[in-house]
């Protein structure tokens, strides 16, 4: 069976039709899931021609999975712009498909969805939260109240109207996404998390006085809130503390926020390294960090977050989304809230033993993550979906008796 799938990831596409992608997450082994149960994967998607990859850059196609682009449009104008070319795109995806699977917020998975029969099943994957997604601060558009409101609503209405619900969490956006009653519905994240990525033990107290702490995310966007932590830091810097911040990520804002470091006085403290294009090089800057921060304005499930458990790194979060699955109370702070972000990482760093008490709770929590228990519940989740679409198809096949009016 043929399932379209949805993405709001934006890809590269080159002159032999395949595509490309400079995020590891999204590469290749991430579609290569789909195919656990189904026999090929559409993927409707933003691409971009280039004549050939870059360096660095991981194949997102390949075979099982073949990529249907869209144009890379950008904002509420391009769409616009592009609109009916987007729409023919879509409605020849959803021809071509048996089987649908929308990974959403996504306005490409509202439009499939918005364009598909009424009675047709679909699975929705929440990987999420737009009403977070639009908060002041993460997002900067005048038209941004909107938005946030809009978009909320939408994704509401797609988790009441779908076959089957997937979240990344395991109760958060459950909450304000409900799944319709009669529907499937199960939770598990979309990270990658083999054995060779745990540490074997957690980490003992260490006697330091200079900190390295380090951040995870994208910097196309100020969800992950960097400017919160560089002002955090510039707090705990103020105080006497001796840290450096290594930011791992890229995005339109590394330039405004390398400019915030400088006025900050903390050009020599603070490092955007980029994106990186392996699991060692991200697990290298993990083992050397003594804190792992990441004060999030908006989340489904903290990937990163994860990511540093599984090496028995301490963390600290924002007390939303799902960092409340992962962390205890002590462990966060509100976002926005710079004051308490420093108070929070000088209390952490200031308490060695805490740490490696920390470090061998995220580690066993970071278990319940493994590739071989997520894999069990996707694969359940996708039979399901499959299995409501063949009940579909073969009742649209069946002859329909004629019903005559007397």
């Amino acid at each position: 069976m043929r399932v379209l799938v949805t993405s709001s990831a934006r890809f590269a596409i080159i002159n032999d039709g395949t595509i490309w992608t400079s995020d590891p997450s999204v590469s290749y082994q991430f579609w290569s899931r789909y195919l656990d149960v189904y026999d090929k994967v559409h993927l409707l998607v933003r691409a971009t021609a280039h004549d050939v990859p870059q360096l660095g850059w991981k194949m997102a196609s390949g075979p099982g999975i073949e990529p249907v682009p869209l144009p890379d449009y950008r904002g509420v104008w391009q769409y616009a712009k592009n609109y009916h070319c987007i729409q023919q795109i879509v409605n020849e995806a959803i021809a071509n498909a048996e089987a649908v699977h929308l990974r959403v917020p996504c306005e490409i998975g509202g439009m499939v969805r918005n364009s598909l029969e009424r009675s047709r099943p679909y699975g929705v994957e929440v990987i999420g939260d737009p009403y977070d997604v639009f908060a002041s601060g993460a997002y900067k558009h005048p038209l941004r109240p909107v938005f946030r409101w809009w978009f909320t609503r939408q994704l509401q209405h797609q988790c009441k109207q779908a076959t089957a619900a997937a979240y990344v969490t395991q109760e958060a956006l459950q909450r304000r996404y409900p799944p319709n009653a009669k529907a499937f519905s199960t939770h598990f994240s979309s990270i990658h998390l083999p054995t060779s990525d745990f540490v074997t033990t957690p980490r003992l107290p260490r006697q330091t006085k200079a900190y390295t702490l380090v951040s995870v995310g994208t910097l196309a966007q100020l969800y992950k809130a960097p400017d919160i932590l560089i002002d955090a830091i510039a707090i705990c810097v103020q105080q006497g503390l001796d840290m450096r911040l290594v930011w791992v990520g890229d995005g339109k804002y590394k330039q405004e926020l390398e400019a915030r470091t400088q006025m900050r006085g903390l050009s020599k403290r603070v490092s955007f390294c980029g994106q990186l294009h392996s699991r060692d090089e991200v697990i290298k800057q993990l083992d050397q960090a003594d804190l792992f921060v990441l004060p999030s304005r908006q989340e489904g499930l903290p990937r990163a977050t994860i990511e540093a458990m599984a090496r028995g790194v301490p963390c600290i979060g924002s007390s939303i989304g799902g960092f409340r699955e992962l962390l205890l109370p002590e462990e966060m702070v509100p976002p926005n809230d710079v004051a308490r972000l420093a108070g929070k990482i000088s209390e952490i760093l200031a308490d060695p033993q805490r740490m490696a008490i920390m470090s061998a709770r995220n580690l066993e929590k970071a278990q319940s993550y493994r590739d071989d228990i997520l894999r069990q519940r996707r694969i359940k989740f996708y039979q399901y979906v499959r299995d409501r679409t063949q009940e579909w198809l073969s009742y649209r096949s069946y002859p329909q008796p004629e019903i005559t009016l007397l």
